[in-house]
């Protein structure tokens, strides 16, 4: 079945937010975890109006993707995939987009700051380790910070 990327919509705010937290938890953190990740994986209806993309596969929301800029460079804010529709594409699909936003704001890089387990798809899709970030989550975590080159 063919995957369709189309905006988001606000009326789609509960269900997005749903989608990112399934998708977090399904790499097995505990509630209290969780729980502290709730406002960041939150989707605000002002979030909408914004750079991000939903992948719906027939009737079913599979995944969503955010950029925002960030000075000379784009920052991806969001990149889940609901846990049913993983190991399809999904993820390189939203991660190709998310490239060629940052491309159309005339960004040189893409970063990230990604979750230590999902680390290893941005290396796959040819990002590279540049250090680490502070969660902005959980005080003291340290997540991988990656960058992406960005073609002209």
């Amino acid at each position: 079945m063919t995957v369709l990327l189309r905006p988001a919509c606000p009326e789609e705010c509960d269900q997005l937010t749903a989608l990112c937290l399934r998708s977090k938890a399904h790499w097995g953190y505990n509630a209290a975890f969780m729980a502290a990740c709730q406002d960041e994986l939150t989707v605000t209806a002002a979030d909408t109006d914004t750079h991000m993309i939903i992948a719906e596969r027939g009737a079913d929301l599979a995944g969503v993707a955010q950029i925002g800029p960030l000075g000379q460079d784009a920052d991806i804010l969001l990149l889940f995939i609901d846990p049913p529709f993983m190991g399809q594409g999904i993820g390189r699909l939203l991660f190709e987009w998310c490239v060629e936003q940052a491309a159309a704001l005339g960004a040189g890089r893409l970063l990230i700051d990604a979750d230590p387990k999902a680390e290893a798809f941005y290396l796959r899709m040819g990002a590279k380790r540049v250090g680490q970030s502070p969660s902005a989550s959980v005080p003291g975590r340290l997540l991988p910070q990656l960058a992406y080159t960005v073609s002209p």
